[in-house]
C-alpha cells in the first residue's frame, strides 16, 4: 500500500474506534484490504478473519490491464462494463451476479455468527457497492450510481431480517491530519 493508502487506513481505524466496538472483523483476502483491517483491529484486538466472499472482481483477461488495453482487444465488451455493467461478460472473470452471489453470502455467514453485534467487513469497491444496492433492494443495473471511494465507510444495520443503510461512502473522517 502506498503511504498516503496507509493514512487513510489509519484514519478508517480511528474513526471506527470512536463510533463503534466490533465484536468481529472480516476482510478480503487481499493485500488492500487485509492491511486496512489490520489497521482497523489494533485497538480492539481483533485480527481480520479473511472471507473470500469479498474479494475483489474477478477481472479474468482484463486483469492487470488498463482501460486502454482492454479497448484495443475488448472494446464492446468494455463498452458494455461502462455502459450497463450488469450485462457484461468479462472473458475469463466474473459477472456482477457472480460477485453478488459470493459477497452475500459472506455477508450472511458474518452476520449470522454475530447476530445483534457490530461487525466491521472490509471489501473492494465492486463488492462493497453489490452488497449495498442488495441491502437497498435494487438492481444491479445501479451499479454505477453508488460511489465507492478508497477507505470509505457505509453502515448498515441488520436487524429482523430487514437492512436499514444508515450512511454511504463516508470519507469525511480522511481528511482529518493526525
Amino acid at each position: 500500500m502506498t503511504p498516503e493508502g496507509l493514512r487513510q487506513a489509519e484514519a478508517t481505524a480511528r474513526r471506527i474506534e470512536a463510533s463503534w466496538t466490533p465484536a468481529a472483523l472480516y476482510a478480503s483476502p487481499l493485500s488492500r484490504c487485509r492491511a486496512t483491517a489490520e489497521a482497523i483491529g489494533r485497538p480492539f484486538g481483533l485480527t481480520p478473519t479473511p472471507l473470500p466472499g469479498l474479494m475483489d472482481i474477478d477481472y479474468g483477461e482484463w486483469q492487470g490491464l488498463t482501460p486502454n488495453e482492454v479497448r484495443c482487444k475488448w472494446p464492446d465488451p468494455l463498452d458494455t462494463w461502462y455502459r450497463a455493467p450488469h450485462w457484461a461478460a468479462i472473458p475469463g472473470g466474473e459477472s456482477l451476479q457472480d460477485v453478488l452471489t459470493r459477497a452475500v453470502s459472506a455477508l450472511r455467514d458474518a452476520v449470522g455468527q454475530h447476530p445483534r453485534e457490530t461487525v466491521v467487513l472490509v471489501g473492494h469497491d465492486s463488492v462493497n457497492r453489490v452488497i449495498l444496492l442488495h441491502a437497498l433492494d435494487l438492481p444491479l443495473s445501479h451499479y454505477r450510481r453508488l460511489g465507492q471511494d478508497p477507505c470509505a465507510i457505509n453502515e448498515i444495520d441488520f436487524s429482523a431480517g430487514e437492512f436499514t443503510v444508515r450512511s454511504v461512502n463516508g470519507t469525511w473522517h480522511l481528511n482529518e491530519r493526525r
